[in-house]
């Protein structure tokens, strides 16, 4: 007789998450710990970029070795993201033997406690367990996330496909789609863009993308982590391209999931290129872009009636005088609205000299967002003349957005 698992909702704020292993299965697990609040404590060798983002954040510990017994002291929970079946059992029999519950990505069988298909509307969590079977769990999770959606499809179907997608059965083969997946929120990204994401072989997804949206992905999903950490480690914009080529002419449906909008500096557009050289069918989704989102979740609209009629995106990851720049930086200090700066922190000094030389008032108003619409979200208000120091003194980093003009202070009072 097949006993079923006994169903539990676990607090886990505060309590220490032991996690084995540094990579895809890691990488998709680990924000909902986060989420849920947990000490996570990461062990491995080496870490995928995105985790390595979030070790050197300081949201989780990391400790670059293998496994030792030592490590589940004080555990609640161990989840065991390695491939290595010889190690994976060692872990788990540690965990037995201190009576502590085991997640195991590679045996299922073997393991104390089950990771459930998830999907979450706003304060509910749904979680579905599908008898040892991830396929009969997500497409369950999937039918109840539809039931809970508010915003219904034209037809009035949550999350129906397209009729000229050319879908099969819901998913079709041997194309890629560009996904944006909004600026931190995970609720953020568009119902088409979910609804790909589940129907993906194949997931390329970026640093800024929604951790919790790779929790929801099948198990038996590729996921590859093409994450660039600014000024740190980085895969080449020509080996994504290959990979989305190479597998989407191998017959399957690659999704590439971006931070954002795939438009907004987001070199959608190289990809798309790249695929159309290749002869793979490209499918764009637009996403919330953090240029309008990270000032609307501090407060700030990027446009007001009597003090800002047109806003001006611009990408600050180069200097001023930098010579491969394309920015006029001289006639931007000239305009009169408001001025939204990506990728500009590194910069930003130099920036917001160039502006007051040119002309734009030191005591305009300036904001720095960042990590906007997530629970991290931090939001700085300076003047463009001490805005500069002002981030540094507060130990800001990217991701996050500068908003520079009168409208900073539209809404306050």
């Amino acid at each position: 007789m097949t006993s079923n698992p006994y169903p539990l909702g676990l607090r886990l704020h505060g309590r220490r998450v032991v996690v084995v292993g540094g990579g895809a299965v890691a990488t998709r697990r680990v924000p909902a710990l986060l989420d849920a609040g947990a000490d996570v404590l990461l062990v491995a060798p080496e870490l995928t970029p995105a985790l390595r983002a979030q070790a050197d954040a300081g949201r989780l510990h990391w400790v670059p070795r293998r496994f030792v017994p030592e490590d589940l002291d004080g555990a609640w929970l161990v989840q065991v993201a390695v491939d290595d079946s010889m190690a994976a059992a060692s872990v788990s029999a540690v965990a037995a033997e201190r009576r502590i519950f085991c997640v195991r990505a590679d045996d299922r069988t073997a393991a104390t406690a089950w990771t459930p298909a998830v999907t979450r509307h706003g304060p509910v969590t749904v979680a579905v367990l599908g008898g040892g079977d991830p396929r009969r769990a997500m497409t369950v999770r999937d039918a109840i996330r539809d039931l809970l959606a508010v915003r219904l499809a034209p037809d009035g179907i949550a999350g129906r496909p397209d009729a000229s997608s050319g879908t099969t059965g819901g998913r079709q083969a041997g194309r890629v789609a560009l996904v944006g997946a909004g600026p931190g929120d995970p609720e953020l990204i568009t119902v088409k863009g979910w609804r790909l994401l589940t129907e993906a072989d194949v997931v390329v997804a970026d640093r800024l993308v929604p951790g919790l949206l790779l929790d929801e992905l099948r198990p038996d999903v590729e996921l590859v982590d093409a994450s660039k950490i600014p000024y740190g480690p980085s895969r080449a914009q020509e080996e994504i391209n290959q990979i989305l080529v190479d597998r989407a002419l191998a017959g399957a449906f690659v999704v590439r999931l971006k931070g954002g909008d795939p438009y907004v500096f987001g070199r959608g557009g190289e990809e798309l290129l790249a695929c159309a050289a290749a002869g793979v069918p490209v499918t764009v989704v637009p996403g919330v872009t953090s240029s309008i989102a990270a000032p609307a979740a501090a407060g700030i609209p990027v446009t007001h009636r009597g003090v800002a009629h047109e806003f001006t995106v611009v990408s600050g990851h180069l200097a001023p005088d930098a010579p491969a720049s394309l920015v006029r930086w001289d006639a931007l200090a000239g305009l009169h609205g408001t001025l939204v700066i990506l990728m500009g922190l590194k910069n930003l000094a130099a920036i917001t000299a160039t502006l007051i030389a040119h002309g734009r008032s030191p005591q305009t108003p300036a904001a720095v967002v960042q990590e906007a619409t997530t629970g991290t979200q931090r939001v700085l208000r300076s003047t463009l003349g001490e805005v500069a120091a002002d981030l540094l003194a507060a130990e800001l980093r990217p991701p996050a957005v500068v908003v520079v003009g009168d409208v900073v202070d539209a809404l306050d009072g």
